[in-house]
């Protein structure tokens, strides 16, 4: 099972990220590294365009980091998210979900340790239903493909086991 973590997010409030808002039914937790990773800006404005095939799909999306809210805010100044972002994410945060965390001298520009790069798909029971996790930048899902195999997930094969979880 994800964590049930509330974190602050920068429309105003705080959220428990692992369960879909709006009436959406599942959740896609995107963890990125930080305003210091231009890969990061790419791949959430790439999310930006994958967001309406997921939401269509009753996906509800929502990007977190370990940012300060004024790091986050200058970041999506170049992503315009249309999905909410989180952020505050810290070290035991990171630890509970299993990411690999980094120190500020694993990056520029860098104020604190960071986690790297995760990706969580969770199904309406909170069950993991797609997991990536990386310990570089660089080795991300491509989103289509991830909005392609939730929908295979939630058609054709809703009713097998989750990939992994042979016991």
């Amino acid at each position: 099972m994800f964590p049930a973590l509330s974190l602050p997010v920068l429309a105003g409030g705080t959220r428990d990220i692992s369960k879909p808002k709006d009436g959406l039914e599942w959740m896609l937790v995107l963890v990125y590294r930080g305003k210091h990773c231009p890969l990061c800006t790419t791949y959430l404005q790439q999310l930006n365009s994958t967001l309406p095939d997921l939401n269509a799909q009753g996906v509800d999306v929502v990007a977190v980091s370990a940012d300060s809210r004024d790091r986050a805010l200058a970041q999506m100044a170049d992503v315009d998210p249309k999905f909410d972002v989180a952020y505050g994410l810290t070290i035991p945060q990171m630890q509970e979900m299993g990411l690999y965390i980094s120190s500020p001298r694993n990056g520029m520009d860098v104020e604190a340790p960071f986690a790297e790069p995760g990706l969580f798909v969770l199904d309406n029971a909170g069950v993991l239903q797609i997991v990536d996790i990386s310990n570089v930048p660089f080795a991300r899902p491509d989103l289509a493909w991830i909005a392609k195999g939730i929908g295979f997930r939630r058609g054709p094969m809703k009713d097998a086991p989750v990939n992994g979880t042979y016991a």
